[in-house]
């Protein structure tokens, strides 16, 4: 981050923090009304998003598998004033590994995969000898902790040896179509008009909808140091297991709302995606060489709170996107943020794995706590 804009953020982190502790009582979220805590969580996000020069965002928030709160702020295209929505699609970025780790995580339920067997029974190589699916979900193939979507972005071979069909598919038929995520395309190609897309993989009315929600997409912009943007080239990637997937906070909030369906009733059968036993071992720290804790579970970044026990997701497209969902499994509670600059994470190092150094999720954390 550049140290003007550091400071500018610090600066209002502090006046921000100071006006939460002058706010009328901050209940546990729970029975916050939206008088009290929507308008204030409206406020910062406006505030954050000009001082870090973000052109556009959209944000929602989840609670009991519901949304309660959704809105747009700036513009998804700065030059035409087309103002963002919740509604708006972005590039997600690495948000899209979480779908990824679900697609895997019921071939495991399937006993199709399993989770300790060596990658190379399914198409994937890596150097190391030994490295696991698990390994490889929770960023611990070279038996520590690293970040790595290059790595992480080889599971989707493992998803077409479970499902022999190409990855965007499963994507497309197991996940968005399931969920009703209307506004989702699984690869940016699959929206370009004249792209190389082999026959019978989609249907016409399928390609024709992708290509509408391409049209809207939100264009991408780079900030320099002065808060000056410049629309750069929507990137053209196709879809893996580690990025590329075009959705909006309307269709995020679909899909976590269904993940977080085990989390309702445990004890009924009643989980859209994932049993409560598996996403309990899919959200809880991998242990690695040295019997240290990672910072991630099974394709989610873990880690403790005093408002609990967190788990989130970030994506970051340098010069264009970015992302964040933040959960708090024990309240139930969801939190969204896409935007078409590289704000929302390129200046917090999140793949370090501590969500703390997010002003967006310290904001909302502090609000919620």
């Amino acid at each position: 981050m550049h140290p003007d804009l550091r400071r500018r953020l610090g600066a209002l982190m502090v006046l921000l923090l100071l006006a939460t502790v002058l706010t009328p009582a901050q209940q546990p979220f729970g029975i916050i009304m939206p008088t009290g805590f929507f308008p204030n969580l409206e406020a910062y996000l406006e505030s954050l998003r000009a001082q870090a020069g973000i052109p556009g965002m959209s944000a929602a928030v989840i609670q009991d598998g519901q949304v309660v709160w959704e809105r747009g702020f700036g513009f998804q295209n700065v030059a035409a004033r087309i103002r963002a929505t919740p509604d708006t699609p972005y590039i997600v970025g690495d948000v899209s590994a979480t779908l990824a780790a679900v697609l895997l995580l019921q071939c495991v339920e399937e006993r199709r995969l399993s989770l300790d067997e060596p990658v190379g029974a399914y198409g994937l190589g890596f150097p190391e000898p030994g490295v696991t699916l698990r390994k490889v979900l929770s960023h611990t193939s070279t038996d520590s902790f690293v970040f790595s979507p290059e790595r992480f972005a080889q599971i989707a071979t493992a998803i077409e040896v479970c499902a022999p069909q190409p990855y965007a598919k499963s994507v497309a038929h197991r996940l968005l179509n399931r969920l009703a995520m209307k506004d989702s395309v699984p690869g940016i190609n699959l929206g370009t008009a004249g792209a190389n897309i082999p026959e019978d993989l989609f249907d016409p009315a399928e390609l024709e909808r992708y290509r509408r929600v391409v049209d809207r997409l939100a264009i991408p912009y780079k900030v320099d140091s002065r808060g000056r943007v410049t629309a750069t080239p929507i990137p053209s990637s196709p879809l893996s297991a580690a990025g590329g997937l075009v959705s909006t906070v309307r269709d995020l909030a679909r899909f976590e709302a269904a993940v977080d369906s085990a989390l309702l009733e445990p004890s009924v059968d009643s989980s859209l995606l994932l049993r409560p036993e598996t996403l309990a071992v899919a959200w809880s720290p991998v242990a690695v060489r040295d019997g240290a804790a990672a910072p991630m579970g099974l394709g989610w970044f873990v880690q403790p709170h005093r408002a609990g026990r967190l788990v989130w997701s970030f994506g970051l497209v340098p010069n264009a996107y970015s992302s964040l969902v933040l959960k708090l499994p024990e309240r139930r509670l969801t939190f969204i943020l896409l935007a078409n600059s590289d704000g929302l994470s390129a200046p917090f190092q999140l793949g370090s794995g501590d969500v703390t150094r997010s002003l967006f999720a310290t904001f909302f954390l502090k609000l919620a706590s």
